[in-house]
């Protein structure tokens, strides 16, 4: 039977308490209010206080209103029809079409266990020089793209998602800008990847705490796709967004808070959501790729700072580029060896000669004369930016490398460098 409460002690922002026996941590309930029914979720138990968060917000909520609990978490339907659909922050259809309500899967479960997980050892294929070159992305990994508002990271995001060689694209989307979101929908309409993909979008004009639910949306979803065999890349935009959602929540509900205001279980609330990026055995894989803006691009901010720990490494946006120093795929060297003979020795020394090629613009800055050495630097330079860092560059990883020995053709004699002999005589330009 379900259990009723007809009297809210208190409403607090979106949270709101009444008093009942027998409710669990995260069980729905339902509100009927003026304006109609509203979904919420309890948050906190203090012996027979219950702390509800409302979806859709607590305006027009009343201390008069019925609150139904549900006997049940929140769930969200599976089925190869989510295919091409947008779903709001809630779980509900966006896009006018009818509600998935079959083989309904319990959210935020737990991790994988590890005995379950296999080493990662497939590259996922961008097209991106800069990541397939020289930070390669690899399946079951978990990466933050730190950047800065206003950095085209959703537009990396979107160019991902069109290009990446997996099965299906799951994007969840956190307090998006609705031309944002339009963007995202467009750009994959047009490019073709509409079909494989699935949306859950909380835009910034949607009650604040419905972006709470969007990445356990996603990865739920995902996990079931994986679990059939599918290769499943999660795209997140933008997880301090989600923080934020929890520093409001955590402010409503009185708790002491951590550093800047964030709540003290932070850390635990990014990994949950990060750890369920897995290769399983047996079956497919999901590819966590969420974007961390960092306010006044300060890396010691608590949700880049926490991030940092827990993913295996980063992609930094900075300047419309992604920057090779700071930037660090950690898993890189399980796919780096199965590629192209030449591909480490690629990697590792045009960045070191781009290395330089940054002292040596300092140096120009500042009014030192330049060497013949330091002019071929400043030419290498201006190639490397334009032709593999410039995101507009789209190109196959092999392509990629054969563009990179033109470079080095272009600016330096075979001897100037120190790739070794054998690679030198099969690749260097004739």
């Amino acid at each position: 039977m379900r259990k009723v409460s007809t009297r809210i002690l208190n409403i607090s922002g979106n949270v709101v308490t009444v008093r009942a026996d027998g409710v669990a941590y995260e069980e729905l309930a339902e509100i009927s209010a003026s304006r109609g029914k509203s979904l919420a979720q309890v948050i906190r138990l203090n012996k027979d206080l219950v702390y509800l968060q409302v979806f859709s917000g607590a305006r027009g909520v009343s201390t008069g209103d019925e609150v139904r609990f549900l006997g049940e978490p929140m769930r969200v339907g599976f089925s190869d029809k989510m295919m091409g659909r947008i779903f709001s922050g809630s779980g509900e259809p966006r896009d006018g079409g009818p509600a998935i309500l079959e083989n309904l899967t319990e959210i935020a479960g737990p991790a994988v266990n590890p005995s379950k997980r296999i080493i990662p050892k497939n590259m996922v294929r961008t097209n991106i020089p800069m990541i397939d070159v020289f930070n390669s992305l690899v399946e079951s990994q978990k990466l933050p793209i730190f950047s800065v508002s206003g950095e085209p990271y959703d537009e990396l995001l979107a160019r991902i998602a069109l290009q990446a060689e997996v099965d299906i694209i799951v994007i969840g989307g956190i307090g998006l800008k609705y031309d944002k979101y339009l963007y995202f929908r467009n750009t994959l309409e047009a490019g073709g990847a509409l079909s494989r993909s699935i949306f859950f979008i909380h835009t910034a004009a949607d009650p604040i705490v419905e972006g709470l639910m969007v990445p356990d949306l996603a990865l739920a979803v995902a996990e079931k796709f994986a679990l059939s065999g599918k290769r499943v890349l999660v795209l997140l935009s933008d997880m301090t967004n989600y923080a934020d959602s929890l520093k409001e929540i955590a402010i409503t509900m009185e708790q002491v808070p951590s550093n800047r205001g964030y709540p003290g279980d932070l850390y635990s609330q990014l990994a949950s959501r990060y750890e369920k990026a897995v290769d399983f055995e047996g079956a497919g894989s999901i590819t966590v790729l969420a974007v961390t803006t960092m306010p006044g691009d300060d890396i010691t901010h608590p949700v880049p700072d926490n991030t940092g720990y827990i993913t295996e490494g980063q992609f930094y946006l900075r300047n419309g580029r992604i920057e090779p120093f700071g930037s660090l795929s950690r898993l890189k060297q399980q796919v780096n060896k199965d590629t192209r003979k030449d591909h480490r020795a690629i990697m590792d020394g045009m960045i070191q000669l781009y290395s330089q090629y940054k002292e040596t613009e300092e140096k120009r800055s500042m009014g030192f004369r330049m060497s013949d050495w330091d002019k071929k630097l400043l030419k290498y330079g201006g190639l490397f930016e334009s032709q593999m860092m410039d995101l507009k560059v789209n190109i196959p990883l092999e392509e990629a490398l054969d563009n990179g020995w033109k470079i080095l053709g272009e600016c330096f004699k075979p001897e100037e460098t120190n790739f070794r002999t054998e690679l030198i005589q099969e690749f260097w330009p004739k």
